[in-house]
């Protein structure tokens, strides 16, 4: 259970601080950002199709992940069941990502205990969110938002907002056409910390993002497409045996995400090295001897 919380104004289980990341912090994290080639990716891929009723689809916005890699066509990670295969190990988090997540952990671990604070909990993975505006046929489409859904992984969450304010809410849930009732709402602001945790915020309640500001900062980053005003950083825990390498995912899921994994490759020495782990994996196997002639 959550024993303490930084503002009295937010209730049990909740924790904001609107000024955690320093200046010089958010400068170090900009020109990292700058580094990096975010993906756009679609939510399904060809051994792992659309459920009957639904169709193929692009993803709102790029994406880049840290830690491990759940991509979309895998089905994200989602304990008891979905486990396997979902979370495919990446790139490591730079310096001061690192400085940032040991702080956030240190907070977390005075705030909840008990089964909110499963053992061996570490923010090891990491979702970075891009938001703003998709660029097509000469016009702006904005797409800075997220649905109600839960972040299924086991312990508090903790988020880093850069850029335009964010309308965060939890609700009560997440049914077509069923007005959500709002359990509590607030905006998350540059440079902000916030971490949620507990029966309540994590497993009972649904969360989203309902709109980002379009005043302020325009990143220029390299999404290609799109054109960034909000920068979100969502650090969740994955158990370290539910992470695998590229090269030990089953033929099926390595086919499905290779596209992914090359278009990284190109910018990442990270990805770079993993899909050449995976091929040479391959060339060592022994070949499969073929059956007799009847």
């Amino acid at each position: 259970m959550a024993r303490s919380l930084r503002s009295p104004a937010l209730p049990h289980g909740l924790y904001y601080d609107r000024n955690f990341v320093t200046t010089a912090d958010r400068a170090e994290i900009v020109d990292w950002l700058a580094t990096i080639h975010p993906i756009w990716e679609r939510r399904y891929a060809a051994h792992h199709p659309p459920p009957p009723g639904r169709e193929q689809r692009w993803l709102l916005r790029p994406v880049y992940w840290l830690g491990n890699w759940q991509f979309a066509c895998l089905d994200y990670y989602h304990p008891p069941n979905g486990v396997r295969h979902r979370c495919v190990r990446a790139e490591p988090y730079p310096p001061v990502l690192r400085r940032l997540v040991a702080r956030a952990e240190r907070i977390a671990r005075r705030l909840y205990d008990g089964p909110d604070m499963p053992a061996g909990w570490h923010l090891n993975t990491c979702l970075v969110n891009f938001y703003g505006s998709r660029l097509e046929g000469g016009r702006r489409i904005d797409t800075a938002r997220v649905g109600e859904h839960k972040d299924f992984e086991p312990g508090p969450v903790a988020s880093l907002s850069l850029g335009a304010r964010a309308f965060f809410q939890f609700v009560s849930g997440s049914r077509a056409r069923e007005r959500a009732a709002v359990a509590c709402q607030q905006w998350l602001d540059d440079g902000s910390l916030q971490i949620f945790g507990g029966d309540r915020w994590k497993r009972r309640l649904f969360h989203r993002v309902q709109r980002v500001d379009r005043k302020g900062v325009v990143f220029d980053l390299n999404t290609e497409r799109f054109v960034t005003r909000r920068v979100n950083f969502t650090f969740r825990y994955v158990p370290d045996e539910h992470i695998v390498a590229y090269a030990e995912l089953p033929p099926d899921a390595a086919a499905d995400v290779r596209e992914y994994v090359e278009q990284l490759a190109r910018h990442s020495t990270f990805f770079h090295r993993e899909l050449a782990a995976r091929a040479d994996a391959l060339s060592a196997r022994p070949a499969t001897p073929r059956s007799a002639a009847p």
